[in-house]
């Protein structure tokens, strides 16, 4: 019999294979796990400073109206056809974007209950303004999580 960590590393195993295998074909570039962590540490923060749109309606209305950002996209989205248009908005508008594994991770860093589709990461927040500290810290989270996400990009392309 094995011990309780054992079963408990075998159950985040099996999750984790469940998430995989509920991943949409079009899911491309997919963020590994360490740039998966990064990022939704990115929407947190953002979260938290107001600088976040939720839900695909919010985001095409942001994209479309020239706000740049860093988009996210949760790859397990059914049915597809939800986002299929967001990946292309975004190439046309020229902001980064990335799928992530779960939509239910991409709503708990964007703190809502509800499992959310996509989420754009603004680098300033829609209305009012908050301390330069935490603006500058903000800006570099946010330079590093598009970096690699441009890295991961081209390396696709």
């Amino acid at each position: 019999m094995g011990s309780d960590s054992e079963t408990e590393m075998s159950v985040l195993k099996e999750k984790e294979k469940r998430k995989m295998l509920a991943l949409a074909p079009i899911a491309k570039p997919l963020a590994g796990k360490k740039l998966c962590k990064r990022t939704l540490k990115l929407v947190r923060r953002a979260a938290e400073h107001k600088c976040l749109k939720r839900g695909v309606k919010e985001v095409v209305k942001s994209i479309r109206r020239g706000h740049k950002g860093l988009c996210v996209i949760a790859g397990n989205i059914s049915p597809i056809d939800v986002i299929t248009h967001v990946p292309i908005l975004c190439e046309e508008a020229d902001v980064p974007y990335i799928y992530v594994t779960s939509k239910e991770d991409l709503a708990s860093a964007g703190a809502t209950k509800r499992p959310t589709c996509c989420v754009l990461v603004l680098t300033k927040p829609a209305k009012g303004e908050i301390e330069q500290g935490e603006q500058e810290k903000l800006k570099s989270d946010y330079d590093q999580v598009v970096s690699e996400v441009t890295e991961v990009t081209t390396s696709l392309f």
